[in-house]
């Protein structure tokens, strides 16, 4: 899961940006159709949506298939990371992304560094990495088969447990977007910061669809609680993500993400058409 840095020099447009949006009146809810309402966020379409949002944030493009080969130590205790989802040395998942590289392709060019990998999990420490590892991982980028293997461990890890508890929550697709991109950010771990605990903390004060509440005062509940989360670390202190984004999206009401879509991540504008 990747927590990037954030640019200080965005942080005078952002503040700018959500004094405005918060004095924002709620927009009159969309009717949504029935067909509408049935599709989640695993719906191509929406999927394609949701790794571009994602995108934005993690690597300030909504080129997210150029990020198989991106790899960085952000300096935010976790050591390298990298891939379209910020997989990371030190928590783990890059350990079981490589293993499921080597499982299909035995012999690739990441597989001498998984001996490395498992002696730094936990740790941010490069031992056994340096120098040859970011070299390596952008070269087994170009297989295919580590593109897939990318992609599986993506939506196994984060996508897929996301959509499943937003769907079980009666959630439309901007509330499976958001707590996708939590469990990209935060893991979905018994740490008190995890996914799992930020709807944990949302569910004090609001109730989701499913339990009979009703969905907008819940998605700012779980918002409200996923700011209260990213504050608690220097490397996640920049809320714009929710804020100029999410936030849009939902005094919008556009619980469906539909197109088009205007937001601000970093003091960067995006749109998708």
């Amino acid at each position: 899961m990747r927590h990037p840095a954030t640019p200080a020099t965005r942080r005078t447009a952002l503040t700018l940006f959500g004094a405005a949006l918060a004095a924002t009146p709620f927009l009159k809810p969309v009717a949504a159709t029935a067909s509408e309402r049935a599709i989640g966020l695993d719906d191509p379409a929406k999927k394609e949506i949701a790794m571009q949002l994602v995108s934005s944030a993690e690597n300030s493009s909504l080129d997210w298939k150029a990020q198989y080969q991106y790899i960085e130590d952000i300096r935010d205790g976790r050591g390298y990371t990298a891939g379209i989802i910020g997989f990371c040395s030190g928590t783990g998942d890059m350990l079981d992304l490589v293993e499921l590289y080597t499982a299909r392709r035995p012999g690739n060019v990441l597989a001498k560094y998984l001996p490395a990998l498992r002696e730094v999990n936990g740790s941010d420490s490069h031992a056994g990495l340096d120098p040859g590892f970011p070299g390596d991982w952008r070269r087994a980028a170009r297989d295919a088969a580590f593109q897939r293997a990318q992609d599986d461990e993506r939506d196994r890890v984060y996508f897929g447990p996301a959509v499943r508890q937003g769907k079980a929550d009666g959630l439309r697709v901007l509330g499976q977007f958001a707590y996708y991109d939590a469990i990209v950010m935060h893991g979905d771990g018994s740490d008190p910061l995890s996914f799992r605990n930020i709807r944990r903390r949302a569910l004090r004060t609001a109730k989701p669809p499913a339990q009979g509440g009703d969905e907008v005062t819940y998605l700012d509940a779980f918002l409200d609680a996923r700011v209260w989360a990213m504050k608690q670390e220097e490397a996640h202190s920049d809320t714009s993500r929710v804020d100029t984004a999410q936030r849009v999206f939902l005094r919008r009401r556009n619980l469906d993400l539909n197109p088009p879509l205007d937001w601000r991540v970093y003091g960067d504008s995006y749109h998708i058409g």
